[in-house]
């Protein structure tokens, strides 16, 4: 039997709170139900990104905090929403996983900061400990969200970065329809078949909803070997780029499989911060070029061709400027015509 959205009064329950075709009934029993989308959340922002992707495991949390605090570098108010409600990982990446929420007035929370710019809300903060479940269904979830975006002192953001758990559930749907001046969704996958397979139902997913795909991420894209120098494809290479083509949406870059990547993670430094301290790592300068002009990439990627032909120190100086600049692309560039060209050097 074909289920659709319609209402059917041969088969009506007088249940509207859990029917499909409440917003087009017009039984007199239906008629305190709400009607249509609900309203968007009150948060004064002007670009609101999404990150997603379509299985777990493939890096969207990294990406994510990366995104955020290069933004934030670059003078952006910028804040940083955790909702991966089950699993939220963004604290221990940041080192604030110890941190707790607060209200002054017992309605307004206070975000967590990072620096002065850059605030962090997510589900980690509440928990009494650090290995506590968070065991809920679809409602609870949805009003979550719906108050870590109006109920928090966001203050005027630039950005809002939305950092997605796996799939197109309850958490994607919901906040797509509730944040307001949405610019678009990145999208985070590996190399093999099978992530990219599931990737590409979440390119669909934002198409669906009609919002603009910013791109496809490549992550874990290659390994090089920090002994013999030599690259090995562990997960494949390329799959997000192909995918990308096929799909007719931007291919923002690839990130290589690194330890100091996980270090970072595991360290609570975003790897876009923790190059200071490289005289300890056991990579040499093009290694450290090539890991953090993968990040670059979701930022710059119009001009991405000019650096395969670029000299070591040519790459060094382009990706330093460039961080400094931290913008996705051409799609949310403020302040400049898109016309014009980045200056590498």
């Amino acid at each position: 039997m074909t289920q659709t959205n319609e209402p059917d009064k041969d088969t009506c329950t007088g249940n509207c709170a859990s029917c499909s075709a409440t917003t087009k009934c017009d039984d007199p029993r239906n008629a305190d139900a709400p009607k249509g989308l609900p309203p968007k959340a009150n948060v004064n922002v002007k670009h609101v990104v999404l990150v997603l992707s379509g299985k777990g495991g493939v890096g969207k949390s990294t990406v994510s905090a990366n995104l955020a605090y290069a933004l934030a570098n670059r003078g952006f108010n910028t804040g940083l929403v955790d909702l991966d409600i089950h699993g939220p990982d963004i604290p221990k990446m940041l080192g604030i996983e110890d941190a707790h929420l607060q209200s002054y007035d017992g309605k307004i929370i206070e975000p967590v900061r990072v620096t002065g710019n850059l605030a962090v809300i997510s589900m980690a903060f509440l928990l009494p400990e650090r290995n506590t479940p968070v065991i809920w269904r679809g409602p609870m979830k949805m009003t979550v969200i719906r108050q870590f975006l109006e109920d928090v002192s966001w203050g005027d953001l630039d950005y809002l970065i939305v950092d997605l758990p796996p799939g197109t559930g309850d958490e994607a749907l919901t906040v797509a329809q509730l944040a307001p001046n949405i610019a678009g969704a990145v999208i985070v996958t590996t190399p093999q078949d099978v992530a990219v397979l599931d990737s590409s139902k979440a390119v669909e997913f934002i198409k669906k909803l009609e919002l603009p795909v910013l791109g496809i991420v490549e992550n874990m894209s290659g390994f090089v070997c920090p002994h013999c120098k030599e690259e090995i494809d562990i997960f494949g290479k390329g799959g997000g780029e192909r995918e990308a083509k096929e799909l007719g949406v931007p291919f923002l870059g690839a990130i290589p499989l690194d330890p100091e990547m996980r270090k970072a993670a595991d360290e609570g430094r975003p790897f876009i911060i923790r190059r200071a301290g490289a005289e300890e790592s056991p990579l040499d300068d093009e290694d450290i070029d090539r890991l953090r002009f993968g990040l670059v990439r979701l930022q710059v990627y119009a001009d991405i061709h000019r650096y395969e032909d670029m000299e070591a120190a040519q790459r060094m100086k382009y990706v330093a400027s460039t961080l400094e600049r931290v913008l996705f692309g051409r799609l949310l560039l403020e302040g400049e015509e898109a016309g014009d060209k980045h200056q590498c050097c």
